[in-house]
């Protein structure tokens, strides 16, 4: 049985892996100043929901074929990084455009934007193998790979509502400041930063090896 304690901790290592820039803080940001604080929430949420299944894969065995395997790692970091290429090239774009991206805000079909945001989060985490092979090293340090399915579900829900809180707290504040930050010049220059920042961190996933 897990003891308090142990959550706790886990709560803690969690809480470190979050708050570090990557490519789920980039994605939330962005969406939070292309759309708002809901969307921004929505990538945050997209982003917990990546961290879900990767807690309940880990303590399934599922995740450590990332570790153990060349060819499963490679396909699914391949894939992330095309991801992030394209949500880097879509930021590009944007700030060539002179800051008018596709998903703006006058444009209809608020909840299927909603659900973009949601996906472009979701995605951005399942695709990046090195959060599965994270949860197979941290995870088994709390409850062994196969124990109780309580503790599991204990632990990923722990490690879900961390993320929540975080990511809720980031497109709030970046929201707060979506007034300054949508001019046009601070927008292109945000859209052009982002989106070198995504290529960046894609073509480095590419280049990543098996730990």
């Amino acid at each position: 049985m897990t003891s308090v304690g142990q959550v706790v901790a886990f709560a803690g290592v969690i809480a470190l892996a979050a708050a570090s820039p990557g490519p789920d803080f980039a994605v939330v940001v962005r969406r939070s100043v292309v759309a708002g604080r809901l969307h921004g929430m929505a990538a945050g949420l997209g982003v917990a929901v990546g961290v879900f299944v990767w807690s309940v894969s880990a303590a399934m065995g599922v995740a450590a074929l990332l570790a153990a395997s060349a060819i499963a790692f490679t396909v699914v970091k391949m894939a992330g990084a095309a991801y992030l290429l394209w949500l880097g090239i879509t930021a590009l774009l944007a700030a060539r455009r002179a800051g008018t991206a596709l998903d703006d805000p006058d444009r209809p079909r608020e909840q299927a934007r909603v659900w973009t945001s949601f996906r472009d989060g979701l995605l951005c985490n399942v695709l990046n193998p090195k959060a599965g092979v994270f949860f197979v090293a941290v995870l088994p340090q709390f409850v062994h790979t196969g124990g109780a399915t309580a503790d599991v579900l204990l632990l990923s829900l722990t490690a879900v509502v961390i993320t929540i809180a975080w990511f809720s707290t980031v497109a709030n504040l970046v929201a707060a400041l979506r007034g300054f930050l949508s001019r046009p010049a601070v927008r292109r220059s945000l859209d052009a930063l982002t989106g070198t920042v995504m290529i960046a961190l894609g073509l480095r996933l590419a280049a990543s090896t098996t730990p």
